[in-house]
């Protein structure tokens, strides 16, 4: 049966957003910029994070380099604006919907085998940023080479719903097996193997957005770093990348949408100094940033300068489960008991943040149409009031991993990325297990590119870590843990684990789905102790005054590609 989409809407948590002109305590300066855009045309300067680790949407899995891929690239689907205010705005943020991207429609038939096909019917007029078609076989290319083993993509496992799929990555099948093909130019058809709830949104996540064949091919992984081997298909174009200083995005003129863009240009810059960042909003610099100086969040948040909105994601530590003194999950159990998760939200992040009791955060959909979070419930108690409990216990339980009172336990190390918030959360952290359990606890920190392919090696015992929804379900925090997985840091391996986290994408019935997660869970955070989970995000953000229309998904991506000035 043809299905078009009208409204394809996540649930309330999760619903995208428009951010609409934030105070600047600069008018000056704002004005001044203001000015100069008019005459320049319409430039938007905005800050995320420092060099990112590859502008390959394949193979990026921060969201950082989300939200550039999502103005570089475009998927089958995407993300766009309702118009409508979204709860909890006031008034300044609008909620969004799922709707077409490079495919203007697409059918879904069940097969009698039990796996459904998707046949998506391309645009018409879409175009490479070089002005080539965009075509059907492009996708087949990108979604093939996803998987392939020899890409290395950590995100392989986006696409583990495909028929086929989970084969290539096990090298057990060759990447020409997946169960996608291009029919003709304007024809792309997907079999998977059952009927995936999310799979609209995952055919708007970057890993599955198209690349060029012909470019790869020909220049290898050094494709990115030119702005003219970078070819792409979204609404905007790389023109620049000056590492470490800034990335330069300007519009496509190939883009089937280019009239209705805003900006000329979107230049990203590269730094994680939250003192520079918020000097460089208050100078006219910056446009955007998301963070400032820890000491200065409550004021910048009281005066309604610095806006916070919803987030599905979850701040925690991850342990190398792999490597003594963590490969004993008494240990791993008694460090998550021993952090006051109360005192880290009140008194140092202070952007009101929810104290964590488990992975999954709150605002994730279960079965029934209720929170995946309260459903599961706390495996420990997460406020102040219950710590000196927890501590007790954390102590108990490393006497029997063999450590009474600390005693004989190695020296460990917290790896985390520059940043005054990531270095106070460390700090916080170092001391409550020094304080609790008695034993030492060094700090290092890296630069973001450097801290995540650290993390990635397995070359820690203790390291920040953050994950942020790919798609309104719980699938996405917790089937990056099955054995071998490419955003598995922590080197967890547990049969058990895969065999429920298999079972759960095997299931079409949604209420056994969803009990399965909630099993894979308990053994996650209730029983292995892979993870510590500190607390459940909230997105800040200061946009300039004067600049309207910028859009934000809880999934933590904005969007800059539709924003001018006001009138």
């Amino acid at each position: 049966m043809k299905k078009k989409i009208l409204s394809v809407i996540l649930a309330a948590a999760l619903t995208c957003s428009m951010v609409v002109g934030c105070g600047s305590s600069k008018e000056t300066a704002k004005d001044d910029k203001a000015a100069t855009s008019s005459s320049d045309g319409f430039n938007v300067t905005v800050n995320f994070a420092s060099e990112p680790m590859t502008m390959d949407p394949a193979l990026n899995s921060t969201v950082d380099g989300g939200v550039m891929a999502n103005h570089l690239f475009e998927g089958l689907m995407k993300w766009q604006d309702t118009g409508e205010e979204a709860d909890g705005s006031d008034g300044t943020v609008d909620s969004a919907e799922l709707t077409y991207g490079q495919a203007e429609s697409y059918d879904k038939v069940e097969n009698e085998d039990g796996t459904v096909t998707y046949t998506f019917h391309l645009r018409d007029g879409i175009k490479w940023s070089d002005g080539k078609d965009v075509t059907a076989g492009d996708f087949e290319y990108s979604w093939k080479r996803l998987v392939d083993p020899a890409t290395a993509a950590d995100y392989s496992y986006m696409l583990d719903s495909v028929v086929n799929a989970n084969e290539i990555i096990a090298g057990e099948k060759d990447a020409s097996e997946l169960a996608v093909k291009a029919v003709d130019d304007k024809t792309f058809e997907v079999t998977i193997t059952t009927d995936v709830p999310y799979f609209e949104e995952i055919c708007a996540f970057p890993a599955t957005m198209p690349v060029r064949q012909d470019i790869i091919e020909e220049k290898g992984d050094q494709w990115t770093f030119d702005p003219s081997t970078y070819i792409s298909n979204g609404s905007y174009k790389l023109t620049e990348w000056t590492h470490n200083s800034q990335i330069v995005m300007a519009k496509n003129e190939n883009y089937y949408d280019y009239e209705n863009l805003g900006p000329d240009t979107i230049t990203f810059k590269l730094m994680d100094d939250s003192n520079a960042m918020l000097s460089g909003f208050k100078s006219g610099e910056l446009d955007f940033i998301q963070d400032a100086p820890q000491a200065e969040l409550p004021s910048l948040i009281a005066s309604g300068d610095m806006k916070i909105l919803n987030y599905l994601g979850t701040y925690y530590v991850c342990f190398q489960t792999q490597k003594a003194p963590f490969d004993n999950p008494k240990v791993r159990e008694a460090f998550t008991l021993a952090v006051d998760r109360t005192y880290i939200v009140n008194k140092v992040t202070q952007s009101g943040q929810v104290e964590a009791g488990g992975y999954v955060p709150s605002g994730i959909s279960d079965a029934d149409g209720g929170d995946f979070r309260e459903e599961g419930g706390d495996y420990y108690a997460p406020t102040d009031a219950d710590y000196e409990a927890n501590c007790e216990k954390a102590r108990q339980l490393l006497a029997e991993a063999g450590y009474p009172n600390g005693e004989g336990f190695p020296v460990v190390e917290y790896l985390y990325n520059t940043s005054d918030d990531h270095k106070a959360v460390a700090e916080a952290l170092q001391n409550m297990w020094e304080q609790e359990l008695g034993v030492t606890v060094t700090l290092n920190n890296q630069e973001w590119a450097a801290l995540l392919q650290t993390r990635k090696n397995g070359d820690y015992s203790i390291a920040r870590n953050g994950w942020i929804s790919d798609y309104n379900d719980p699938i996405s925090f917790l089937d990056m843990w099955m054995t071998g997985g490419g955003n598995n840091d922590a080197q967890y391996a547990n049969p058990e684990y895969d065999n429920i986290i298999k079972q759960a994408k095997a299931t079409s019935d949604a209420t056994e789905r969803m009990k399965l997660l909630h099993q894979a869970e308990d053994i996650l955070v209730g029983q292995d102790y892979v993870v510590n989970p500190l607390y459940f995000y909230t997105q800040k953000y200061m946009l300039a005054d004067g600049i309207e229309g910028t859009y934000y998904c809880p999934l933590g991506y904005f969007f800059f590609g539709y924003t001018h000035q006001a009138n």
